[in-house]
């Protein structure tokens, strides 16, 4: 018999199928590929990032690199004046208009306009004779001492006794007479000091004060009637003169004052720009914000009632530009405001 033969336990590994090997290369590659993947997602974000912080600094440094052309002036402590503007007529103090006692024909004037004539002066002679009655001839004469300013009479004149002769007036006490709008009455009152210009005299001003007020107010024109003296009476000065009266309505002598385009109004605040030294830099100049309390507005100049030192330079032109701690070239440094108005 042929002896029996034992099979051997080892076993001849039987190569792997082409699916099986697919299927194992695939999870081995799957984390290399996910990494890769993650890689590629994250690389190009952390570029832009890098790229947008870049550029934002690049920005940073151009603005802190542009200097912009100013024109600066600075404030000043001095007087602020409110004021009203009138016109208004050089006239007497007192007319007074002198009458004949009797009806008649006007035969003789003794006086023309302009004539200086003491009280009791002759001033015209009247005839009240009638056909066939002969009376003696009135005489009408000066109630005051004045010149005379109008003479209606006039030779051949038939009068009453209610027709004015002649008009006085006192020329050595002069006023000046004008109308305050209705909105402006409030302003007003007793003892406000005013300038005054006469056309006949050019670049000469007079002094003059408000003495008194009407009572009631005109309900055409709506005006009230004011009058005015003159501090110091000038015989060159004629009644019927025309007047521009600028009558001092608030007068602020120790105030801040700058001109008015140099405030900045946003958002409902009111700041100026003020300049100083770069703390980093020396030789470079800074524009800085400063909040103001504005006052009054007069012609342009505006009161400074907080926020701002006399002496202090501040931007009056290129400001809208600006924003807070702008570098600032000064290309023109113009006059401060007068001290006084």
């Amino acid at each position: 018999m042929k002896p029996l033969m034992m099979k051997s336990t080892s076993m001849k590994r039987s190569p792997l199928k082409p699916a099986r090997m697919l299927a194992i290369t695939a999870l081995v590659a799957a984390p290399l590929i996910l990494s890769i993947a993650l890689i590629a997602c994250v690389n190009p974000g952390a570029k832009k990032d890098e790229a947008a912080k870049t550029g934002a600094e690049a920005k940073a440094a151009e603005a802190a690199a542009m200097v912009f052309a100013v024109n600066t002036t600075t404030a000043t402590r001095g007087q602020i004046r409110d004021y009203l503007l009138l016109s208004g007529d050089i006239v007497s103090g007192s007319t007074v208009d002198a009458f004949s006692d009797v009806a008649g024909k006007v035969t003789k004037l003794y006086v023309s306009v302009g004539d200086r004539v003491q009280k009791d002066d002759p001033l015209a002679e009247i005839d009240p004779s009638r056909p066939g009655m002969t009376f003696i001839p009135g005489v009408a004469k000066a109630p005051i001492s004045g010149t005379i300013v109008a003479l209606p009479a006039q030779l051949g004149m038939t009068i009453s006794q209610a027709v004015v002769v002649a008009r006085l007036s006192r020329t050595d006490a002069l006023e000046l007479r004008t109308y305050v709008a209705e909105r402006f009455v409030s302003k007003v009152r007793v003892g406000l000091r005013a300038e005054v210009g006469l056309d006949a005299y050019p670049g000469r001003i007079f002094t003059a004060t408000v003495t008194e007020l009407s009572p009631v107010l005109d309900p055409a024109s709506r005006t009230m009637e004011i009058r005015l003296n003159l501090v110091r009476p000038d015989s060159s000065i004629k009644a019927g003169m025309f007047a521009k009266i600028k009558v001092i309505t608030q007068d602020k002598p120790d105030i801040v004052k700058i001109p008015a385009n140099a405030v900045v109004r946003r958002f409902g605040e009111s700041y100026v720009f003020a300049l100083q030294p770069d703390p980093e830099n020396p030789e470079r100049i800074l524009a800085k914000r400063r909040l103001v309390v504005p006052g009054i507005l007069i012609d342009d100049k505006l009161e400074i009632r907080e926020g701002l030192k006399a002496g202090e330079e501040i931007v009056v032109r290129g400001q809208t530009l600006l924003e807070d701690g702008s570098p600032v070239n000064v290309v023109e440094r113009l006059a401060p405001l007068p001290v006084a108005d």
